[in-house]
């Protein structure tokens, strides 16, 4: 059986997809932009200004389908400048701890609205 999650405090899909989807004890969690849900627009600032909102429209996401950012168990990052992987790290430590969620991180030659990154989650409970 499965749930599909919708979170007002993120922002709504910019496509023909969901926000996330619950299946058994798993939550997919789709890709989520540096979209401020409140003004529809980008966070102001740079790539850790954008990162930070990212991981928070996450962090809303899997709260409104039950779960944590501690139960995350696989982290996707799209970057769309690998030379942010250090800024990355720093960001990332202000939102999982260890036990650290697997992760993988590549540059990409271009993501949507042309979003400095896109982060995708897959957490267990």
């Amino acid at each position: 059986m499965k749930k599909i999650v919708a979170s007002p405090k993120a922002p709504a899909a910019v496509g023909t997809y969901s926000q996330a989807v619950i299946a058994d004890n798993t939550i997919y969690a789709s890709g989520q932009l540096p979209i401020d849900p409140a003004t529809g627009e980008f966070a102001k600032g740079g790539f850790k200004e954008q990162l930070t909102q990212v991981f928070t429209n996450l962090k809303n996401v899997l709260e409104e389908g039950g779960f944590k950012m501690s139960d995350a168990v696989k982290v996707t990052v799209y970057l769309q400048d690998l030379a942010n992987f250090a800024a990355l790290n720093e960001v990332y430590a202000k939102f999982f701890s260890e036990p650290y969620p697997a992760r993988v991180a590549f540059q990409v030659a271009a993501l949507p609205k042309n979003a400095m990154v896109e982060v995708d989650v897959i957490a267990v409970k």
